[in-house]
């Protein structure tokens, strides 16, 4: 690992007790929630937006790449500084500035923790919507930055749609706000122009979010089946009864059994599959719409349609669902997840085909995924310290996130591009597409300093710091 002449500059530049440098502290940040590892040459941790302008523009007078970064729990390598340079970790701007109950709105720094915003939201009768899996730990930040969802985006959308309004730093150092206190402010959009832009364009300073009433009833059902095909066809025949539920989240009997074991929510260890159906509004709407979701699950074959009876056993459900990636370290000691996105007419064929391919490939894959909008997480095992193993579980990923498009879907739902699914992008869109979004892109960031190498793939000609492209068959341990 270099030591690059500008890194004395920065350290004086910076708070004493701000930054961390040494080889042991920065392995902490070469890596995300994904595969790929990177080290920075140097992290800083900025307390305000002020410090965040200084470090960006001392990164453009010294030509140096810079890299934002929440809580390190992404899924694409949206946080790996593959070229090095200097990392942003926003943990110390962590402060939630206002609740504001009568606007229904909140004000946030990036470093705050996802559910630690619905818990200081929660005495005022209002909670902040999108949930990913990970939100005991993600950052609002990070979640703004890859356009995060969550089990009850079925209901509520994704974070852009709980977004009002951002601070942030430009590439230039410049510090701008987007948006305004009510839902539609007039000019461009920025504010969702940004969300999702994976740390090109931007670092994200401050966050005005919507907050959400918290519904008068709550209903959660465990739908149980012999088939995944009965399970998938599920999902269409309740949104053909006109019934859009918080969430519809779907467990393959794979994935099943390690959760069961390690969690004990109480899931049929002998099931091929379920679905987690969750119902959310007025008591009267939820008990009418629960008897149609129950006919809906016996007339696609449900063996059983169970009730949570209280809401420790509604919270134990929920319990297996968002800590399903972290039972699988009891059977496999690595994973690789993917995002794909498929119409919900064809989840059927698509878990077909995951299977075809765990079965051509010798690995196990399960699948745990937000059945309502079609957003597919098969989960694929492998152990790194077999030679070739790595190689095969991301051939595999490359294999399910193509048929994703040949079947009219999208390569991701809510984990993003970053550099992971790089090499997609233009199976995703046209030349002219992904043009397009490199000129506006460049409108930010013309030195191409920020986050390189993510989200868009370099284009013939372009003078953007290369990488080799993520292919199966290229190692990252």
């Amino acid at each position: 690992m270099t030591n690059p002449s500008w890194k004395p500059d920065l350290i004086r530049m910076v708070d004493p007790r701000g930054y961390l440098e040494s080889p042991q502290d920065l392995r902490l940040y070469e890596y995300d929630g994904g595969v790929d590892k990177a080290r920075p040459d140097i992290v800083v941790f900025p307390r305000n937006a002020a410090e965040v302008s200084a470090i960006v523009r001392f990164a453009g007078r010294h030509g140096v790449p810079i890299v934002g970064r929440g809580a390190g729990t992404g899924l694409s390598g949206g946080a790996i500084p593959q070229h090095g340079g200097i990392m942003v970790a926003f943990s110390r701007m962590n402060r939630i500035l206002e609740i504001d109950p009568l606007n229904e709105r909140a004000v946030v720094e990036p470093g705050v923790v996802n559910l630690d915003l619905s818990v200081a939201a929660d005495p005022y009768g209002y909670f902040y919507a999108p949930d990913p899996s990970s939100q005991r730990a993600c950052t609002i930040g990070g979640n703004v930055a890859e356009n995060a969802g969550g089990p009850h985006t079925l209901a509520y959308g994704v974070t852009t749609n709980h977004v009002l309004g951002l601070e942030a730093v430009l590439p230039d150092g410049s510090i701008v706000n987007t948006g305004a206190l009510w839902p539609d402010s007039p000019g461009y959009d920025l504010t969702g122009l940004l969300t999702g832009s994976e740390g090109t364009m931007a670092l994200v300073t401050k966050i005005t979010v919507r907050l959400v009433r918290k519904p008068e009833s709550v209903k959660t059902f465990l739908a149980i089946y012999d088939t995944v095909d009965d399970c998938a066809t599920t999902v269409s025949e309740i949104t053909a009864r006109a019934i859009t539920p918080a969430a519809i989240e779907m467990l393959d009997g794979t994935l099943l059994q390690m959760v069961e074991e390690a969690v004990h929510a109480g899931y049929p260890l002998d099931s091929a599959g379920v679905l987690l159906i969750e119902l959310e509004g007025v008591k009267e709407a939820v008990e009418e719409q629960a008897e149609q979701v129950r006919q809906a699950c016996l007339q696609c074959r449900a063996r059983e349609f169970r009730t949570a009876r209280s809401e420790a056993e509604r919270q134990l459900l929920w319990k297996g669902r968002k800590n399903a990636f972290g039972a699988i370290g009891r059977v496999s000691p690595f994973y690789y997840v993917h995002d794909g996105v498929v119409p919900r007419t064809k989840i059927a064929p698509t878990l077909r085909r995951i299977g075809n391919i765990a079965s051509s490939s010798g690995l196990t894959i399960g699948n745990i995924f937000h059945a309502g909008d079609g957003n597919m997480h098969p989960l694929i095992l492998f152990d790194a310290r077999r030679p070739g193993d790595l190689e095969k579980a991301q051939k595999a990923g490359f294999d399910i996130l193509e048929y994703c498009i040949e079947v009219g879907g999208s390569i991701t739902g809510e984990h993003g591009i970053g550099m992971e699914k790089i090499h997609l992008m233009d199976r995703q869109f046209s030349p002219e597409s992904l043009d397009m979004m490199r000129k506006i892109r460049d409108l930010f960031d013309p030195s191409r300093l920020f986050n390189p190498g993510k989200l868009l793939p370099a284009g013939r000609g372009c003078a953007e710091i290369r990488q080799p492209p993520l292919i199966p068959g290229r190692a990252a341990f």
